[in-house]
């Protein structure tokens, strides 16, 4: 006996079902993890002090004597930006360039990123920051008497590390708190670059079941999450066909056109 179309539809339906259910329960939690969470807590906002500021009274250098002096060291064919900024009390140019690498004729030349801190006031060049500084400028912008953790310092991270595609070097500062609270300050920079706690790192965490990119997290346009909101789309659809077919006023008006059809109903 042939099956009815009724049959493939239903059948069509309950396995789409199975398949996106649990993906369906996913993205529910996350939207409601999402609209429910107060994003000034998930960024750590309310454990940042305000940035120190210089005073007015300051006598600088010129950034070109800054630019001279690097320039002595290595090439730099690109300037991408220098700042002023505060490191410990004290003003510092954060000169961040790139050199252009010579490689043979024919082939892609590849750049290179530096980047280079100097004492605003002499114009001296200076190394990185040292695990001390990096550990006095996490505490002057977290809240509280901060008590550290555990420190780390990081100079590659993969895909899902909480400070993926971030400037590198970079410390890694962990202060006991409630909120386990982490802040990463660039050590070539001489500042922080983020503030990751346990609210952030549940909502990345379900950001990655919304955004079903399992490699980097964020990218949303990968061909699963597609393919699932075609499947999604199809199941709804399917779950409409099912109840159009399936309906008592149709199959009624049906065997009023075709009165015969009842017997074999």
């Amino acid at each position: 006996m042939a099956k009815s179309k009724h049959y493939y539809i239903r059948k069509t339906h309950r396995w789409l079902g199975v398949i996106l259910g649990i993906q369906f329960l996913l993205w529910t939690i996350g939207g409601l993890y999402f609209s429910w969470s107060n994003m000034d807590e998930v960024h750590g906002d309310f454990q940042k002090k305000n940035a120190p500021l210089l005073s007015s009274n300051i006598s600088l250098v010129s950034p070109a004597m800054v630019l001279d002096s690097i320039k002595q060291i290595h090439r730099v064919d690109s300037v991408v930006s220098i700042q002023l900024i505060e490191i410990l009390g004290k003003p510092f140019y954060q000169v961040r360039c790139v050199s252009v690498l010579q490689n043979e004729p024919g082939h892609r030349h590849e750049m290179q990123s530096m980047n280079h801190l100097a004492n605003a006031e002499t114009g001296q060049l200076r190394g990185p920051l040292t695990q001390e500084e990096a550990i006095e400028v996490a505490k002057m912008r977290f809240s509280g008497e901060p008590k550290v953790a555990s420190i780390k310092y990081f100079t590659t991270t993969n895909g899902h590390h909480e400070y993926r595609e971030s400037p590198l070097p970079a410390y890694a500062i962990t202060f006991e708190h409630p909120s386990k609270t982490t802040v990463y300050v660039a050590s070539e920079l001489g500042t922080i670059q983020k503030f990751r706690n346990s609210k952030w790192r549940i909502f990345d965490f379900l950001w990655m079941m919304h955004t079903m990119d399992y490699e980097s997290r964020d990218h949303i346009g990968n061909w699963l999450l597609r393919a699932f909101s075609i499947f999604g789309l199809v199941t709804v659809l399917s779950g409409f066909a099912l109840f159009f077919v399936s309906s008592k006023w149709r199959r009624k008006k049906i065997i009023n056109y075709f009165p015969d059809i009842n017997s074999k109903m």
